[in-house]
């Protein structure tokens, strides 16, 4: 389950992963609660659940903070993120805190993006690439 605050009260909802591109409601005010257009961060246990249910193609960005261009890609992938809501979701990974999925991609290099889809990586890339290059790129792969 991924924890998702609600942009009407504020309240805190448990959404499986394979509803965040789907409309659900909020558990509190019971309103809307619309696709995820952000950037979600993930634990390696969410980054599981959601590479496994996810039914649109997930982009995810391993990067570290102490990265310049990890950091310069932050509002691209805030962009993408709004521009895919509904179609796709955008995933970022902190190689820090999740090593453990940092070496069971082999990542040298970042900030590296990988597309998932049906469970499985189907592209990967490396270095800082503008949100339209992204999208360009998940809409052929995912």
């Amino acid at each position: 389950m991924i924890v998702r605050a609600c942009p009407a009260c504020g309240q805190r909802n448990r959404v499986p992963a394979r509803h965040l591109a789907s409309t659900g409601r909020c558990g509190g005010c019971r309103g809307s609660l619309p696709p995820l257009d952000t950037p979600l961060d993930v634990t390696t246990g969410e980054f599981d659940e959601l590479i496994a249910r996810s039914p649109v193609p997930v982009l995810v960005d391993f990067w570290a903070e102490w990265c310049g261009p990890c950091k310069q890609a932050a509002p691209e992938l805030q962009t993408l993120a709004r521009r895919l809501a509904g179609r796709g979701v955008v995933a970022k990974v902190n190689t820090e805190r999740e090593p453990a999925l940092a070496r069971r991609f082999n990542i040298r290099s970042i900030p590296y993006f990988a597309v998932f889809r049906d469970g499985a990586k189907r592209a990967e890339r490396t270095g800082l690439l503008p949100a339209s290059e992204l999208q360009r790129w998940i809409e052929q792969t995912g």
